[in-house]
């Protein structure tokens, strides 16, 4: 039987609950709702599925000790006390992110110092020689969370934060993250049963982001890679069965439908859903929104409008009444979401909202409101059975979560660090004789295995999917295209590019694009 643990899935406020579905979808356990958070429990398995399909989370981490610290030496003891063995080794490397909310640690960077030095002094007391610190890339990366005097340390199993799908080849001045996009669509409701408009799509995430969720692709397929590879306890195989995995993807019967004023928010746009393999899903087109005569029918329309701070166009007041004019006299009978950030840009849209839900976009204090729009009269519409209300939206902002008292922590902690430690010494007999030199060779090495793809995956059945849909971008910096509207040639040879799913493909493309250069 498979070994279950906690875990922690972090996403961005407010998407909380749509996380914790998500989870239980794939089989977590002991589901809570945290602030920014979700704790849960599951084995291996799960793990590797969250950090694949979870489009809400940011990163899945997990635990590996707690404790109470109330100054820096304390912190510093309990670190340098603690069995790294099982994680780390003089020849690997590692990155510490820290967390702190706390009146004692007020500086993040110093408590990773402290913990730094902690793990260096017990690899040097114990070989003489210490783990280096690498800032990208490294074997191992630890995340470090101090709630007052509570810390808890945990491996980061998906390493580059998750909303880094991969896909994004060109953006435009103020994308919307990806992990808020997919999370306000979910939000919403709509799971691709209908057809789905975005009129001011910049860079096309949230068209990219409705694809994946209609054809139930999963987003981490785009990735890369994920920390957790690294790890020594890595089942490659198993890994590679859930990675190749096409089972659960479905035909999409609509249509995807995606606008911009800007020539070349629709030319990153394109690149990018081209990137992603979903281009037979989306139909793009180069005008303003007060432009569109025609709505197409049975759709939700979903879009991100300039707030006025980075992109500030000339007229916004203007351009918050032609959304109302337009939503009101073209797209009847349409449920449309608009994310906004000043209440006098709602109030120009002249509309009443069946939904107000506050929602984070960065640091900003945004709103997501919903807007029913019917055909005629109000009292017509009210007589025929309509409503302008959604009793079925899931308002939840803040989750009211309980914090333990210090004893509660205490104790807890003492559990799951016994709980730890028995472990530790049945991984200890299990591994007994496990042969050093072949765990030398499979993990020492920084360079990626081989993931192949699944020969028995029927690419007739959907015309649309791509071979395939992971693009190897970490060697380019991504074009912002308000600055710079044509790609470079580079890009352009990134994206014209057809890759399998298959870390050979990516190495042999990277190393004949550095034997050009």
């Amino acid at each position: 039987m498979n070994q279950t643990f906690p875990m922690v899935a972090k996403t961005f406020q407010g998407l909380e609950d749509v996380l914790s579905e998500e989870l239980i979808a794939l089989g977590a356990q002991n589901v809570e709702i945290g602030l920014r958070m979700v704790t849960f429990e599951g084995d291996l398995e799960l793990m590797y599925k969250a950090n694949l399909c979870c489009r809400t989370a940011l990163r899945i981490l997990k635990p590996i000790i707690k404790f109470t610290a109330s100054n820096s030496d304390e912190l510093y003891d309990m670190v340098r006390d603690f069995d790294w063995d099982k994680y780390l080794s003089p020849d690997k490397t590692f990155a510490i992110d820290s967390t702190v909310n706390s009146s004692e640690f007020t500086h993040s960077k110093f408590v990773t110092y402290r913990v730094k030095d902690g793990i260096a002094d017990y690899f040097n007391d114990k070989y003489g020689r210490r783990p280096s610190i690498r800032l990208n890339g490294a074997d191992i990366n630890l995340n470090v969370h101090i709630a007052g005097e509570r810390v808890t340390i945990s491996l980061d199993s998906s390493g580059e934060s998750l909303n880094k799908r991969g896909y994004r080849v060109a953006q435009t001045e103020a994308p919307i993250n990806e992990v808020l996009a997919a999370g306000i669509i979910l939000k919403t409701g709509w799971r691709g049963e209908s057809n789905f408009v975005d009129p001011m799509c910049g860079s096309g995430t949230f068209l990219i982001e409705a694809a994946l969720i209609a054809a139930n692709i999963n987003p981490g397929v785009f990735r890369q890679n994920f920390a957790f590879e690294k790890w020594a306890d890595f089942d490659k195989e198993l890994f590679e069965q859930l990675y190749n995995d096409d089972s659960q993807e479905r035909e999409f019967a609509y249509k995807i439908y995606g606008g911009d004023i800007a020539q070349a928010a629709i030319a990153a746009a394109r690149k990018n859903i081209k990137a992603a393999g979903v281009e037979n899903m989306v139909e793009l087109e180069c005008k303003p929104f007060d432009q569109w005569t025609e709505a197409p029918a049975d759709g939700i329309l979903i879009t991100n409008p300039p707030y006025g701070e980075r992109i500030n166009p000339t007229d916004i007041a203007g351009l918050y009444k032609s959304i109302g004019h337009t939503l009101k006299f073209v797209f009847k009978g349409y449920h449309a979401w608009i994310l906004g950030y000043k209440d006098e840009h709602f109030k120009e849209i002249g509309l009443k909202p069946s939904v107000k839900f506050p929602i984070l976009n960065g640091s900003l204090e945004c709103e997501l409101r919903e807007y029913v729009m019917f055909d005629g009269k109000y009292d017509e519409f009210k007589i025929a059975g309509g409503s302008v209300s959604n009793k079925d939206f899931n308002r939840q902002a803040k989750p009211k979560v309980r914090r333990m008292t210090d004893e509660e922590w205490s104790k807890e902690a003492r559990k799951f660090n016994s709980k730890e430690k028995k472990q530790s010494r049945r991984d200890d007999k299990k591994d007994k004789h496990h042969d050093d030199k072949k765990f030398k060779k499979d993990f020492k090495s920084d360079k990626p295995y081989d993931r192949k793809r699944n020969d028995n995956f029927d690419d007739s059945k959907r015309e649309w999917k791509k071979d395939a849909r992971s693009i190897h971008n970490s060697r380019k910096e991504i074009e912002i295209v308000n600055k710079a509207p044509k790609l470079s040639a580079d890009s352009e040879t990134i994206v014209n590019k057809v890759y399998m799913r298959s870390r050979k493909a990516w190495k042999k493309q990277s190393d004949s694009e550095d034997n050009q250069d």
